[in-house]
């Protein structure tokens, strides 16, 4: 059985996404589109020599009888609704993140899906399929390093543009550690300070930047998250665990290492996609695998639900420069893994 995927949302990630369901992976193909620019999204699929019925209203893809499955692309004020519309309609969905703009619009959606009684959402959090992530997450698991202590993270960009924020590091860019964080410790966050250090040259008014955040979870582990969106010399993503008996790191993306000029070398990355791009190829390819079989397995709305509460509690963080609380409530039986 192909399976009948409609995309809400044509932009960068939305045509990311075509492009993959359509010539990369197996088991699915995208049968319809919908944009506020309808031009723009029939041009994005001539581009990509793709064929799909073409809608400016998502609400039309979700209720398509031709749809069996849904990717939200979409501008992230209208995750949540699209994503309550799917779930209405019981159709699985693959939101990217955000799974909303406020902690109390992802529990509406959490809310809707324990209502409906079987999960239909999957959260865009791509790093748990990632290789190396998943390499780390096994040394952990297996207890190679002994019980975890410590985490020193970074999370840096080559640049950003004058439209990014302050608080837009905390939801455009840690939300991805937030959520991996969790997942890699099997744990939920405590508390939460941010801490701004001498703002770099190359930020703007509007931006204080780097940041550093430092969490502390519920098992007691210690947690610095480096935001530096401006660092100049590329894409770096880093994360050390520190435990009881050794320290495990996640691994550098694969590079040809040169000599030459008296010089000894490695090219860095510079684009958060080609970091990735595996791991987007393997999410997806899992989502689609998964609908086939009936029950999802990635990051639920429950996990979009916990990095939003994080999320918030970094932003009044930032704004107090006080150690705030994470607060959680239990994790409903729905989402017991």
């Amino acid at each position: 059985m192909t399976l009948k995927l409609g995309v809400i949302g044509t932009g960068a990630i939305g045509q990311e996404h075509i492009r993959r369901c359509n010539n990369v992976l197996q088991g699915a193909k995208v049968v319809a589109v919908s944009d506020i620019n309808v031009e723009g999204a029939r041009a994005a699929l001539q581009r990509l020599n793709i064929e799909a019925e073409v809608y400016q209203d998502g609400h039309q893809v979700i209720n398509s009888p031709d749809v069996d499955a849904v990717l939200v692309t979409s501008w992230d004020p209208t995750h949540e609704e699209f994503t309550l519309a799917a779930i209405a309609a019981g159709k699985p969905v693959f939101c990217e993140k955000p799974l909303a703009l406020s902690a109390e619009g992802c529990r509406r959606i959490v809310d809707a899906e324990i209502k409906h009684g079987k999960r239909l959402v999957q959260v865009g959090f791509m790093r748990p399929y990632d290789t190396g992530y998943r390499a780390l997450k096994k040394v952990i698991t297996d207890g190679e390093i002994g019980e975890p202590l410590m985490l020193h993270c970074a999370h840096r960009n080559q640049s950003v543009g004058e439209n990014y924020t302050t608080d837009m590091a905390i939801t455009n860019t840690l939300i991805h550690e937030l959520d991996v964080l969790r997942w890699l410790t099997e744990d939920d966050y405590k508390t939460v300070q941010v801490v701004f250090p001498r703002t770099t040259s190359k930020s703007h008014a509007k931006l204080k930047d780097p940041q550093i955040v430092l969490f502390e979870t519920q098992k007691g582990i210690r947690i610095d998250v480096e935001i530096f969106v401006n660092c100049a010399y590329g894409y770096d993503i880093q994360c050390e665990v520190v435990g009881e008996e050794g320290i495990a790191k996640l691994p550098e993306p694969s590079a040809i290492q040169t000599r030459k000029n008296a010089r000894l070398g490695v090219p860095l990355l510079t684009d958060w996609k080609d970091r990735f791009i595996d791991a987007y190829d393997v999410e997806l390819q899992a989502f689609i695998n998964d609908v086939k079989d009936g029950q999802l397995t990635g990051p639920s709305a429950w996990d979009g639900f916990a990095a939003s509460v994080a999320a918030d509690a970094c932003q009044k963080a930032q704004n107090s420069g006080a150690i705030e609380p994470v607060t959680m409530p239990p994790r409903p039986d729905f989402y017991a893994k």
